[in-house]
């Protein structure tokens, strides 16, 4: 059998991965496009080439021996971005996994490495493959070289032998470097001759083989400039054929022996591709054994699938799974519950525990204990089933996600990995993923539903350690176990939705974005897509000759920041803009929001994400409420369609004030930022005064609004640069203002200061209620990734503190309401406000205990200020 060398440039093929791809990240925010581009044209490389020896070479730093003869050399390269130079760790890790040997040599480039490595490759009778985005590589085609180069990205490459690059470029392998001394390449800032590019240099070569015999005969040369040109930079034309030059007999020491590959563990790669992220690939490596074989390789489980549930399988303290396959478990059926104590462990199918007084018992039953995953979940599920689950007492989910909140993955699989627990498979290789997605066989669902329920057991015992250990073990039992049960009862009570009125503003909207359009097609002088960025850029920048701001590969940038800074140029401008916003209200909102009201009640359900943001705030989604536009009009009506579900009731909300920067003065203790709070000041005018130094009387609605993104763009540790494009000023005049701000608030300085600091010695920041974020990247060498964790370590005890308030405060709520046996009941929660439903005759009370409750709910050195309105609709209440 002919052995086979395959030769990757490593940085070639990264680099060109990197920019073929859209960014993407795994879970725990590590980009990870390039090394994706990378492994998928690696498995292409395997499955095609099958090569018995294997090298990927890497250059080994800026500086090579190239630089001693032209210290220009790739000078003027851009700064490798860092989202990219990251990943070069990551593929080196990758390559380890595959067992494929990868090399870098000091002084020298990858291209020497494989220079030398192919032409030991042809010496030893060799079959050599070199594969790269860079097309200096052709200089080593022969008959026993062929060189791969890549195009359209990494998707596809060309393959050159010396039959077809003659064809192709009309030149020889060694012609190559011919061609570079005369053209040059401005990629590595190789000079070439003036005026001479891949035409004229071929016809050259074509004419005279070689540079000497060109030189030789330079007076035989047409052209007088391109005579001049060729005699002025001689010296220049032969430096750049030895740069161009690879160099073949570089001292490397691995040898071809050395690179033998016998192939890789797919149970190695496998598992770095599910750490990656990148399940879509793990079918290629044959790591995709169907579940039965997985199951039988893992220590046998016993439990019992049960048609008939009885006392006896309840102990007290039992593990329960409600299993569902879809994250919208409003609308998702229940698959199976799986049920496990200490001793034993159970399978029951959902329509066997749903018509069983003993399960519903058990599971109303407070006093019966039960660890849970997604209390949420399982309380919306069953409540759905009319049983009102209790005495979840462990919440696996809330649990892993205050341990560490930048994970991702917090499903039981992934935790019980991360904890050490491998028997339990993860769901996407038991129910397949996307479209694949499929319920398996009762007998292959009990086992896996069984293996993560027991997981469970043994998750709470650990986690309980750990919590306890970094002082969360109040924040889960006492804050977010106690609202989960909260966001539960309002997903499932759900908001009602006028939605004859939500139609008929769909109809308006629709009616005003065609006079929009009218509007611009008179002033365009045609009509033309406006949605499409091809059409309207000539119209913009070629017919109407507006300034082009930014260009893209496709033609003109259109982005809204483009426009934004356009919008004092033309009229056809601002309407372009309200054009696209009231676009996507029309497509997101009014569309989107009767595409998920429920057809029987015409409510809507939405889901709270518990679990979710690093801060600890809420988000909501399917749909999300907390985004409904509300800087325009048209976007603020939409609330009009949010009403009571009873008659006679009224929609009452409630939201703190300037919350943010009352928790800032707390935290910073900044004498000067509690005085004004305790005072009752406007904090903005307050600001405007002292960063203005103007009186009371001499602020004008300007200053306040300068003053107020300053004092909201501090809170998130905003740049001079940020604050400028925030307020359209010059950095300078940004540097100044945040140089008065802090000159006026020294206490806030100290504490942003001092916080990097304290991210800086341990590792992490805290809320007032303890909630940690991890800040792995503060000590980073990469400044952004450095500046990102410093601006994070400033604002998350604040924004995080906040969102803790508001979580105690709907805790204390309704604990009030129960109290007081009101009917009252919450409904939403949108960041600081919490919108409510109520009998009109207790519109008097709700007054008086909402603003109380929320004022009071945790005692800062400044006071909390709920501010309340009410109405027919949510439009109303605000």
């Amino acid at each position: 059998m002919t052995n086979k060398l395959v030769l990757i440039d490593g940085n070639s093929i990264t680099y060109r991965a990197f920019f073929a791809l859209p960014l993407l990240n795994n879970d725990k925010g590590v980009y990870t496009n390039a090394v994706y581009g990378f492994t998928t044209m690696l498995l292409r490389i395997l499955e095609e080439q099958k090569p018995t020896h294997l090298l990927v070479a890497f250059d080994a730093g800026k500086t090579t021996f190239r630089h001693s003869t032209y210290k220009e050399y790739k000078g003027g390269r851009q700064k490798t971005p860092s989202e990219l130079s990251e990943q070069f760790p990551l593929v080196r890790e990758l390559l380890d996994a595959f067992n494929i040997r990868h090399y870098e040599l000091e002084n020298y480039e990858a291209d020497d490495i494989i220079g030398t490595l192919s032409k030991q490759g042809q010496e030893k009778d060799f079959e050599v493959t070199v594969i790269s985005g860079d097309k200096d590589m052709l200089q080593l085609v022969s008959k026993d070289v062929t060189v791969n180069v890549t195009k359209k990205g990494i998707s596809e490459v060309e393959a050159y032998t010396p039959e077809y690059l003659l064809e192709k470029m009309e030149v020889t392998p060694e012609q190559i470097i011919e061609l570079k001394a005369l053209m040059g390449d401005s990629s590595d800032n190789i000079p070439g001759v003036p005026g001479v590019g891949q035409k004229t240099a071929t016809k050259l070569l074509k004419q005279y083989e070689t540079l000497d015999n060109l030189y030789e005969h330079l007076e035989e040369v047409s052209g007088k400039k391109l005579k001049e040109n060729l005699t002025n930079h001689k010296e220049d034309a032969y430096m750049s054929r030895e740069l161009a030059t690879i160099n073949c007999e570089s001292p490397i020491e691995v040898s071809i022996d050395d690179l033998s590959y016998e192939g890789y563990s797919s149970q190695d790669v496998s598992s770095l591709f599910k750490d990656l992220g990148f399940q879509s690939l793990l079918n290629r490596i044959g790591a995709e054994e169907t579940v039965e074989e997985i199951q039988e390789k893992m220590e046998e489980i016993n439990f019992e699938i049960v048609d008939k549930v009885t006392e006896e399988m309840f102990t007290g303290d039992e593990a329960l799974i409600i299993e569902m396959l879809s994250d919208s478990y409003h609308t998702a059926p229940i698959e199976g519950i799986g049920i496990a104590n200490q001793e034993k462990a159970y399978f029951i199918p959902t329509e066997v525990a749903i018509e069983s007084e003993v399960f519903k018992k058990w599971a109303e039953d407070a006093k019966s204990k039960k660890i849970v995953f997604d209390a949420k979940q399982s309380l919306v599920a069953l409540l759905k089933k009319g049983i009102h689950l209790q005495g979840m007492h462990f919440d696996v989910l809330l649990a892993s996600y205050l341990l560490d909140p930048s994970e991702n993955n917090h499903d039981i699989p992934a935790i019980a990995h991360r904890m050490g627990i491998k028997s339990v498979l993860y769901d996407e290789e038991v129910y397949g993923k996307g479209a694949k997605m499929k319920v398996p066989g009762q007998e292959i669902l009990a086992d896996h539903l069984v293996r993560k329920t027991k997981a469970l057991h043994l998750l709470q015992e650990k986690m309980e350690e750990e919590l306890r250990e970094h002082e969360l073990y109040t924040l889960l039992k006492e804050l977010e176990m106690p609202l989960a049960l909260i966001l539960a009862e309002m997903e499932h009570t759900g908001v009602l939705v006028d939605v004859p009125r939500l139609e008929e503003m769909g109809t308006e909207l629709k009616r005003r974005l065609e006079e929009i359009e009218k509007e611009i097609y008179e002033l365009a002088g045609e009509e033309f897509n406006i949605n499409s960025p091809k059409q309207l850029g000539p119209i913009l920048f070629e017919k109407l000759g507006l300034r082009i701001i930014k260009k893209t590969k496709t033609g003109y940038s259109t982005a809204a920041d483009v426009l934004e800074q356009l919008e004092h140029d033309h009229e056809i401008i601002p309407k372009i803009l309200l054009y696209r916003q009231l676009g996507k209200l029309q497509s997101t909102y009014i569309e989107g929001l009767l595409k998920v009201v429920d057809k029987e009640s015409s409510k809507i359900h939405t889901r709270y994400n518990q679990a979710l943001t690093q801060t600890g705030r809420l988000s909501s989604i399917e749909p999300n409420l907390q985004n409904i536009p509300i800087r325009i009009e048209e976007g603020r009506k939409i609330r009009h369609a949010f009403v009571p579900s009873e008659k006679d009731w009224i929609l009452f909300a409630a939201d703190y004030s300037q919350i943010e920067l009352r928790v800032l003065a707390h935290i910073a203790k900044d004498e000067k930022l509690i005085a004004a709070f305790k005072s009752g000041q406007d904090i903005h005018t307050q600001t405007a005064m002292d960063v203005f130094h103007v009186k009371e009387e001499e602020v004008t609605s300007n200053m306040r609004r300068q003053a107020k993104a300053v004092n909201f763009g501090i809170v998130y540790g905003i740049s001079d640069f940020g604050l400028s494009q925030n307020l359209g000023i010059t950095r300078k005049e940004a540097k100044q203002f945040i140089e008065r701000y802090f000159e006026s608030y020294p206490g806030v300085k100290a504490y942003m200061d001092d916080i990097v600091q304290e991210a800086k010695h341990k590792g992490y920041v805290t809320t007032l209620m303890n909630r940690r974020r991890y800040l792995p990247e503060i000590t980073s060498r990469n400044f952004n990734l450095r500046s990102f964790a410093e601006r994070t370590a400033m604002n998350t005890p604040i924004q995080g503190t906040a969102a803790d308030i508001i979580k105690k405060a709907m805790i204390d709520l309704r604990e009030k309401l129960k109290d007081e046996k009101m009917q009252a009941r919450m409904l939403l929660q949108v960041h600081d406000e919490l919108i409510l439903e109520a009998p009109k005759e207790e519109l008097e009370k709700l007054k008086e205990i909402v603003p109380a409750m929320m004022e009071n709910t945790v005692e800062l050195s400044v006071p909390l200020k709920a501010e309340y309105a009410f109405g027919e609709s949510w439009y109303d209440a605000k």
